[in-house]
C-alpha cells in the first residue's frame, strides 16, 4: 500500500461536501488541467444530500482469463477485488479501472455492503455494478456505468490495488481527491485540494451574486464574466451578507 497522503483540512472537507464538479472542473482548468472529469461515470441514484468526498484507494482490471478467472478465485483472499474491499481505510473512496467495459459487473451487492460497513466514503467505477436496486438503496454513493448482470470475471481479471490506474479516461493516482455530485466525480491532484478547493467556495459565492443579477434582467456583456464595476457591487453585496 502507497504512503498514505495527509488528511485533508476539515474546512477543505466541508467545502468539498457542496461545491459543484462543474466549479471544480473550472477552477482545474484555470489552472491548466483540462482532463479530470471522468466521462461515462454517472450516479447510480440520485444524489442525497452532500457531495461524495474521499481521497482515492484505487483498483486495476484487466480482461480475465478463462484458465484463471473460475469462481473459485473468489476464495482467495489474496485476490485483488477481495482484498481491497478488506484494506481499503475508512473515508477513502474506491475507483476501479475497468477499462470503460461494459460486458459484465465490476462489484455486486454484497461486496458494496461491505464497503459501507467499513466506513467507506463511496465506489467509482467506469464499468457497470450487478444488483443496481440493492447497491443504489445502501448508504453510501456509487458512481458507476449503469447496471450489468453478469459476473466480473467474465471480462475482469483484479490485479493491482493502490496503484495508479485510468477511470472514464481520467487519471487517477492513490489518494487524489475524488468528487463526485449530480454531474459525475472529477479528481483532484491531492498538492492543489486547498488551493483549488478555496478558489471554488470564492467562484460560487460570486456566481449566486450574478445569478442575482441576471435573474433581475441584466445583461452578460459586464456581468458574466463580470467588470470591475460588478465586482465592486458584489464585495459590498458580500460584505452586507456576512455583517
Amino acid at each position: 500500500m502507497s504512503a498514505i497522503p495527509s488528511p485533508l483540512s476539515p474546512t477543505t472537507l466541508d467545502l468539498l461536501r457542496h461545491v459543484s464538479t462543474a466549479t471544480l472542473t473550472t477552477q482545474l482548468f484555470k489552472r491548466g488541467l483540462r482532463n479530470t472529469f471522468m466521462q461515462g461515470v454517472a450516479p447510480l441514484a440520485a444524489p442525497r444530500g452532500a457531495n461524495l468526498v474521499g481521497p482515492a484507494f484505487t483498483l486495476r482490471n484487466i480482461p480475465s482469463r478463462e484458465d484463471i478467472d473460475v469462481l473459485e478465485l473468489f476464495a482467495d483472499p489474496e485476490y485483488a477485488q477481495r482484498k481491497c474491499v478488506e484494506t481499503i481505510p475508512p473515508g477513502y473512496v474506491l475507483v476501479q479501472d475497468c477499462r470503460g467495459e461494459r460486458g459484465s459487473a465490476s462489484f455486486g451487492s454484497i461486496l458494496s455492503l461491505r464497503l459501507q460497513v467499513r466506513g467507506v466514503a463511496g465506489m467509482v467505477s467506469d464499468g457497470p455494478v450487478r444488483d443496481s436496486a440493492t447497491i443504489a438503496a445502501l448508504d453510501m454513493p456509487v458512481f458507476c456505468a449503469g447496471a450489468s448482470a453478469p459476473p466480473n470475471l467474465i471480462r475482469h481479471h483484479a490485479v493491482d490495488i493502490d496503484v495508479p490506474i485510468g477511470c472514464g479516461g481520467v487519471a487517477v493516482f492513490p489518494g487524489d481527491v475524488i468528487v463526485g455530485d449530480v454531474d459525475g466525480v472529477v479528481v483532484i491532484p491531492r498538492k492543489m485540494a486547498d488551493e483549488v478547493t478555496e478558489a471554488a467556495a470564492a467562484q460560487e459565492q460570486l456566481e449566486a451574486f450574478l445569478t442575482e443579477r441576471i435573474r433581475a434582467g441584466a445583461a452578460l456583456p459586464g456581468t458574466y464574466p463580470p467588470n470591475e464595476a460588478t465586482k465592486a457591487a458584489f464585495e459590498e453585496w458580500n460584505k452586507r451578507r456576512k455583517s
